[in-house]
């Protein structure tokens, strides 16, 4: 395994995700729920940095690796995946629309490594539906995880809420837009064995 700084910021992702979702179990004495909400906010906005920063290293020092090709998107879709499950858990995003996430992100990562060891993984590279759906989600959460206003008059909750539901609309739209282009390889491979 390389060890470059474009990969420990991405393990630095992946040791930030456990806080995330801790904060919100310290007791209240300890934090209040406010300050969980500007914790866990804090927190996630650090990981996601992290997550444009250690591309940008790796492509700018020509460090990337087979291996980092792989940690980057397991980190990021642990982050997020992570980031729901606590949203879920406080009452702050439908269970639906975080399954709908999820599961798209668990179906097209194995679409992906499943093209990739056909040698096709170029058909089912990140499109810019996918890169709308990804930001939308990356404002989204750190929004419904402060779940409060704003500069006295953003409504983060309801603004986060929205933005999710926009991600998960383009979350299927984006599925069905890369299971399209593998669809002619899978209708290959599954004519071979019927």
């Amino acid at each position: 395994m390389p060890l470059n700084i474009p990969i420990l910021l991405t393990w630095l992702r992946v040791a930030l995700i456990p806080l995330v979702v801790g904060v919100f179990y310290l007791p209240d004495d300890w934090l209040s729920p406010y300050a969980k909400g500007v914790a866990s906010t804090a927190i996630f906005i650090v990981a996601a940095v992290t997550d444009w920063f250690d591309g940008f290293l790796a492509r700018r020092w020509n460090e990337t690796s087979a291996f980092g090709a792989f940690l980057d998107p397991v980190a990021d879709k642990l982050m997020v995946a992570g980031a729901l499950l606590v949203l879920v858990e406080f009452d702050r995003v439908n269970a639906v629309i975080a399954f709908i996430i999820i599961g798209r992100e668990i179906a097209i990562s194995a679409l992906r490594e499943w093209m990739a060891q056909l040698g096709a993984s170029k058909s089912v590279a990140v499109s810019s539906i996918g890169k709308i759906k990804t930001t939308a989600q990356m404002i989204a959460i750190p929004m419904l995880l402060y779940s409060d206003t704003l500069f006295g008059f953003i409504d983060t909750r309801l603004l986060g809420a929205w933005l999710l539901v926009i991600a998960a609309v383009l979350t299927v739209w984006s599925m069905f837009y890369y299971l399209r282009k593998a669809w002619p390889l899978i209708k290959e491979k599954a004519g071979r064995l019927i």
